[in-house]
């Protein structure tokens, strides 16, 4: 049996955010916090669970989970397959539309609670080796919190690259059953950390069942459709620069005699394109023999952005 990729925002939300499965939800975030270095939460409420009505090709289905523990805090959670790029700017926006939403007409500041962002990344982001990076706002100098209202968390499953390892629990079994770790791997990641069974279950089950392996089939093509149309959209973008380039190095050789120059410049130009290129080809799950015969690269160059 194929199991359906737990990454797919569709299957992430059917796994974790329906009424059933809270538990499971429970127990994902109390790795993320306690990996964080934060207390443990005692419960959680869903905001969004998923229901039979969402509807993976609907632009209005939101596949984010919008959760609340007890004492108040709002968690949104959000999976992303391919990179949509300025996640960061996109993150502190959707934060705070979170966290001013909760001021109601003649509320008080201090009604605000606490928002956790928690991004999900099947691409990397960050200029670090880490796979859970966690941000707050404090002073420079001292490291003094302004505030312990805003929390953000990236965890990205690229930077994953160990095996399942006998003995070891904690956050990373559930970041190597999202990366989609072997099937005959689950029984190391089942010993380390019982409370994945269910989530495991839910996903045997799913991928078992024609009408839920329907919808991740529309919403797979749906993400990918997406993710090929903003690659086609940048290529075109860096096609353009390239020609432009060209005709200012022509311009420039004219006018200064300066042909080599010109011709280093444009091979330069569109090596960095072509690199560009396969970071979106990557970041879309092509691999690396693919990436290389739509690009013309080298096994080497590739390995310079990978």
């Amino acid at each position: 049996m194929e199991l359906l990729d737990p990454r797919v925002d569709f299957v992430f939300k059917r796994i974790f955010a329906s009424e059933s499965n809270k538990d499971v939800l429970l127990a994902f975030l109390n790795r993320i916090f306690m990996d964080a270095g934060d207390s443990p939460l005692e419960e959680v409420v869903l905001l969004n669970p998923y229901t039979d009505k969402d509807d993976p090709l609907d632009k209005q289905s939101i596949f984010d989970i919008w959760a609340k523990s007890a004492d108040g805090k709002l968690i949104n959670i959000e999976m992303q397959l391919f990179n949509k790029y300025d996640i960061e700017k996109r993150t502190l926006y959707y934060w705070s539309k979170r966290y001013a939403g909760q001021l109601q007409v003649s509320g008080k500041y201090t009604d605000l609670k606490k928002c956790v962002t928690i991004n999900i990344l099947n691409y990397k982001v960050l200029p670090n080796e880490h796979p859970h990076s966690v941000f707050h706002l404090r002073e420079d100098a001292t490291g003094t919190p302004l505030t312990d209202d805003i929390e953000i968390h990236f965890l990205e499953l690229p930077k994953l690259n160990q095996p399942a390892v006998p003995g070891q629990g904690g956050l990373v079994n559930w970041l190597l059953f999202l990366k989609g770790i072997n099937h005959s791997d689950w029984e190391v990641l089942l010993m380390n950390e019982p409370a994945l069974r269910k989530a495991m279950e839910t996903l045997e089950f799913l991928s078992q069942d024609s009408e839920a392996r329907r919808k991740y089939e529309d919403r797979q093509k749906f993400l990918l459709d997406e993710a090929s149309q903003r690659d086609g959209a940048q290529r075109e973008g860096f096609a353009k620069g390239i020609a432009e380039g060209r005709e200012v190095g022509r311009a420039e050789g004219r006018e200064e005699g300066r042909e080599e120059g010109r011709e280093v410049g444009r091979a330069e130009g569109e090596l960095e394109a072509k690199l560009e290129i396969a970071k979106n080809l990557l970041a879309m799950g092509l691999d690396l023999p693919a990436v290389m015969k739509a690009t013309g690269l080298t096994e080497e160059e590739l390995k310079s952005i990978t």
